[in-house]
């Protein structure tokens, strides 16, 4: 029997939203290396080895593991401890992560801020997240590789975009400047947008291969 392994993975706070509201459940990260042009693809969800490819002798695993594995979300935080503060975020004895979580002495970026606390310079990025501070875990469903643009409608909308509703119609928008929503008539698209913002001009028109790590939820 296997040993079930937990992992860090970054999520940015609108994510992590989409997690902790039941809309997210698969996250799309690009392959490092890339296959070459005449690579041959492999697709092995529910393979032990998890999803992989491989080109002459190289086999490249899903660096996020294989079904039932575990990952631990890393995000934006804040730890109002001063040991936890001067570093090097190690857990202090007297720190009860429940007492930290009801009383405000840890907290995360995603919950939303008052415009006072959005000036001050205490966030940590959530590189610098320990694993004690993670409030999130996920268990590993599916993996699988494929092309970006491949993605269907549904998968689209498990990828976390924010779904409107304008009357009879299923809109799908995103909060743009003075909270205004840009309606898009498919999540693809609404996702394609995302794509975009997060990894740069044109990274949709790339298509590059992606690892799709399907999830579910254990903790919160």
């Amino acid at each position: 029997m296997s040993q079930v392994k937990e992992r860090p993975i970054l999520f940015s706070a609108p994510m992590v939203r989409a997690i902790l509201e039941g809309r997210k459940t698969v996250t799309r990260r690009v392959c490092k290396p890339q296959p070459s042009a005449n690579a041959h693809t492999t697709c092995a969800s529910g393979n032990p080895m998890g999803a992989w490819w491989e080109t002459g002798k190289d086999i490249i695993r899903c660096p996020y593991g294989k079904p039932g594995d575990r990952l631990w979300v890393r995000e934006t935080w804040y730890c109002d401890h001063f040991e936890v503060m001067r570093g090097p975020y190690l857990k202090p004895d007297d720190l009860d992560i429940r007492e930290a979580l009801e009383d405000g002495t840890l907290v995360y970026a995603a919950d939303g801020l008052t415009p006072y606390e959005q000036d001050q310079p205490t966030w940590k990025p959530s590189i610098h997240m320990p694993r004690w501070a993670s409030r999130i875990l996920l268990e590993v469903t599916d993996v699988r590789v494929e092309r970006l643009q491949d993605i269907t409608e549904e998968q689209a909308k498990a990828e976390g975009v924010r779904l409107m509703r304008d009357g009879c119609d299923t809109w799908v928008g995103r909060e743009g400047p003075g909270n205004l929503v840009t309606p898009w008539l498919t999540a693809k698209e609404a996702f394609s947008d995302l794509w975009n913002s997060i990894n740069g001009p044109h990274a949709w028109e790339a298509n590059p291969w992606v690892w799709c790590v399907n999830f579910k939820r254990v903790t919160p």
